[in-house]
Formats: C-alpha cells, sequence, structure tokens
C-alpha cells in the first residue's frame, strides 16, 4: 500500500483539520494513516454567500490555517451546510430548535452541500470542490422527533440529523454520487485529490 505515514521522512504526511471523529473513521477505514490538527477558524457565513460558496471557502480557510503551521504535508479541510427551501440549515442552538428544524425537515427533501479541500504546504497547491447529497426525509411526529432527539444527541450535527447513527431510521432516500458525503467527507473526490499529490490507497 502506498499511503503515507507520518513517521516516515520521506512520505507525504496527512493531516486532518477536523476533530470530527466520524471523519477520522472514515479514514482509518480506506487505510490512510494521518494525524489530526483541528482548525480553530470562524465558521459564520457572509452576507448573500451561497451554501455552495460558503462550504468551499470555510473547508479551503481550515486547510490553509492548518497548513500554514506545517513545511510539508496534505491538509484535508471539510465542511458542511444543509439547504432546505433555498435555506441555509446549520446546526441547532439548542433543543428547541433541533425540534423545529427536525419538524421542518419532515416529508421533505434537504441538500447537504460538503466542502472538501486539499492542501499541500509543501507547494502551496490547493485543489477543492463541492459535491451535493439529496437527503429525503419521511413523515415524522413529535413523538418521534423528540425520542430520536433524547436518543442521539445530535446537537452539533447539521440539521440536527446524525445520519452515522440513529438518523438514518428518519431518511426515506439519499441520493449522491459521493454516499459518504452525507457524513461531510467526500471520499470519492478526496481519493482523486490524493492520487493527484501522489497518494493512493492500492
Amino acid at each position: 500500500m502506498s499511503h503515507s505515514t507520518p513517521s516516515d521522512p520521506v512520505a507525504i504526511p496527512l493531516i486532518l483539520a477536523s476533530s470530527s471523529v466520524y471523519r477520522r473513521e472514515i479514514l482509518e477505514r480506506i487505510g490512510l494513516n494521518f494525524t489530526v490538527h483541528a482548525s480553530e477558524i470562524d465558521e459564520s457565513l457572509v452576507k448573500d454567500e451561497t451554501p455552495v460558496q460558503a462550504v468551499e471557502r470555510l473547508a479551503d480557510k481550515k486547510a490553509r490555517t492548518v497548513g500554514a503551521l506545517y513545511d510539508k504535508g496534505l491538509i484535508i479541510g471539510s465542511d458542511q451546510l444543509s439547504e432546505q427551501d433555498g435555506r441555509i440549515i446549520g446546526k441547532p442552538r439548542d433543543h428547541e430548535d433541533a425540534v423545529a428544524q427536525l419538524r421542518a425537515a419532515s416529508g421533505s427533501t434537504a441538500i447537504l452541500h460538503s466542502g472538501i479541500a486539499v492542501f499541500n504546504a509543501a507547494s502551496g497547491r490547493m485543489q477543492s470542490d463541492v459535491v451535493q447529497v439529496e437527503v429525503e426525509c419521511r413523515e415524522l411526529s413529535d413523538e418521534e422527533i423528540n425520542r430520536y432527539l433524547e436518543r442521539d444527541q445530535p446537537y452539533n450535527s447539521c440539521g440536527s440529523l446524525k445520519v452515522e447513527s440513529l438518523g438514518i431510521a428518519l431518511l426515506k432516500s439519499i441520493r449522491s454520487d459521493d454516499p459518504n458525503a452525507i457524513t461531510g467527507l467526500p471520499v470519492i473526490r478526496l481519493l482523486e485529490m490524493l492520487k493527484n499529490e501522489g497518494i493512493a490507497v492500492l
């Protein structure tokens, strides 16, 4: 396997600029060796910014911010926003906001925009893209919503929907060219970017 290891001075280190447990698990499942250096940036949206523009900008900023701390390495940045009826849906402010988000999602379709960026700290090369996932939610009762929130505690998840666990039970369908993008890390596109930098998993 030709992927890099941080301990190998010849190989290119991989650095994940995210504290997300689920993103780490995805990279581990496909056999990549990497370190984690979570970015700490202002994730506020810019006025009149579209969801696509926002997630690409934020993924890029996370990768560049962490990349500025290294002389070499490929830094992986990512970000995700949900769009429903033309409105951007982020993480819930509190329990009441989560209830409102799931009530609005009930019986409707949302688009998850997942931004992915790979920054080469040595060359300054940036690759970035946005992958969409169309998520259709089934009709939900208030009882189901409250039971779900109590069990899954998805308060750090976009749209109050933690599809990596019990949130999958709320859905009717998922449509995307890259199913992993639903967790905020478009793996197919990421592997293409890494291959462009000379790193392949096979």
